[in-house]
């Protein structure tokens, strides 16, 4: 994992997608050491580190580690008490209009009660296909969009634009399998397309603004050159 910010008191990492936070609270779902990024920070810093937010395992980009358990509660409050301000890229089914609100509650995953739930997002470009991917519609659009949650709930990105029809791509969970086949097989991009690609917050000790943002990578390389309007979508695909 690529360091990002290091002081004192916390580091940042660039996760990548495919890894998990942390081992699964489930004794039964085991997940190799080698795919969980509290052990690869703990060996790069040489010490213990304290996990303090949570991405889902297929999502990439900044993920915070404390360096000591008083660190840990205080940035921890920082997210509980929503005084962090989160940034996420996503491509999604269909095009989004250029920008809005989602203020749908979602269960919880624990007890299944209803809670507030808020995601904004614009819309930063839109790419169509001339190939019928589903039934219903003889070309195939997607919007790259970039997302602010204003709650944490979980997996809140992903089940609030599956809500709005607007489907993540690459997500097992809440997607649709025909255009994630349609991602991975054609457009040779693999995986959830979505990157917590900026945190900003202000420091809990020096009461500076700290801004984290991950760099570019392959899969989102290809996801740029994807929405690229110079290029014409025939010449995306890789084989039909």
């Amino acid at each position: 994992m690529e360091l990002l910010y290091k002081d004192e008191h916390f580091i940042a990492v660039n996760k990548p997608s495919g890894f998990h936070v942390h081992p699964h609270e489930n004794v039964q779902h085991r997940v190799s050491r080698d795919k969980i990024c509290l052990y690869h920070a703990r060996r790069m810093m040489k010490q213990h580190v304290y996990p303090v937010h949570r991405l889902d395992a297929g999502t990439s980009g900044v993920l915070l580690f404390a360096l000591s358990s008083e660190s840990a509660s205080k940035l921890c409050r920082l997210f509980t008490e929503r005084a962090t301000h989160k940034t996420y890229q996503a491509v999604v089914r269909g095009y989004v209009k250029e920008e809005g609100d989602v203020q749908l509650p979602l269960e919880l995953d624990s007890t299944r009660d209803l809670v507030d739930a808020h995601t904004s997002f614009k819309r930063l470009a839109t790419v169509e296909f001339p190939v019928a991917v589903g039934k219903k519609f003889p070309t195939a659009r997607y919007s790259w969009v970039e997302v602010t949650p204003h709650t944490g709930r979980y997996h809140q990105i992903r089940r609030h634009f599956n809500r709005i029809s607007h489907p993540l791509l690459g997500d097992a969970v809440h997607g649709d399998s025909h255009h994630n086949r349609f991602f991975r097989n054609h457009l040779e991009i693999e995986g959830l397309c979505l990157k917590a690609l900026r945190l900003e917050f202000t420091h809990p000790w020096s009461g500076e603004k700290v801004s984290i943002e991950a760099p570019h990578c392959e899969k989102w390389k290809k996801i740029q050159l994807l929405f690229d309007p110079a290029l014409p979508p025939e010449s995306k695909l890789k084989s039909l």
